[in-house]
């Protein structure tokens, strides 16, 4: 009975203050005003400098050719023997650059993820994906070890230029954003910070450089 009267209390008052809404405390504020104003700095060294201090690996390539070269060097250095990507129309441009992985099926058993990405937001060191990638909303988040390639034309400076972009690209937004920023990370447990609990325990940039036409 005390329940439901205490119910009752609490959406009377509900009803009450709807009735006689709250004045606007700052009615001249202009949201549409950025919070975070751009540095000079360029946006490639804003992010790099964000993004290993979160523990991220940043490796900078002149061309696709370069890419291609550092990334094999990488994967024999750490002989990861099985990766897992689902960007067929990546690597099959990458064939011509003589790269060509052992790729597997199994995402749960690979040694590492190749994935693309929509955009790179300078100001936080963040890897932004979307399910409308090829990769889809799994493959940055199950493999041990995340490498993802993106290009210069792709960074932005901060959360709001990247969702901009995705509202110019189309009128509808993916059914799901995800924001990456460094390896997974945790400190629930006597606030011990934990590396790779929630996902990849290492992540890897690779920023091509990429003038667009």
């Amino acid at each position: 009975m005390e329940s439901k009267l205490a119910r009752a209390n609490i959406l009377h008052k509900i009803t009450a203050a709807l009735k006689s809404p709250v004045a606007i405390p700052f009615p001249d504020q202009n949201s549409d005003s950025p919070v975070f104003l751009p540095t000079t700095n360029e946006l490639a060294i804003d992010f790099a400098e964000k993004f290993t201090s979160l523990l991220g690996k940043f490796i900078y390539c002149v061309d696709e050719a370069e890419l291609v070269n550092k990334l094999a060097q990488l994967i024999h250095a750490q002989e990861w023997k099985k990766i897992y990507s689902l960007e067929s129309g990546w690597l099959e441009d990458m064939k011509e650059f003589s790269f060509d992985p052992v790729t597997t099926d199994d995402l749960a058993g690979c040694d590492a993820s190749i994935t693309l990405c929509e955009h790179l937001i300078a100001r936080t060191g963040t890897i932004v994906l979307s399910s409308q990638q090829l990769s889809g909303r799994t493959t940055s988040v199950y493999a041990p070890i995340h490498i993802c390639i993106a290009y210069t034309h792709q960074l932005v400076f901060d959360v709001a230029d990247s969702l901009a972009q995705f509202k110019k690209e189309s009128a509808q937004l993916p059914s799901m954003i995800s924001y990456a920023t460094g390896p997974s990370r945790t400190a629930d447990i006597e606030k011990t910070l934990v590396v790779g609990v929630h996902g990849p325990k290492e992540v890897y940039c690779f920023l091509v450089e990429k003038h667009l036409d």
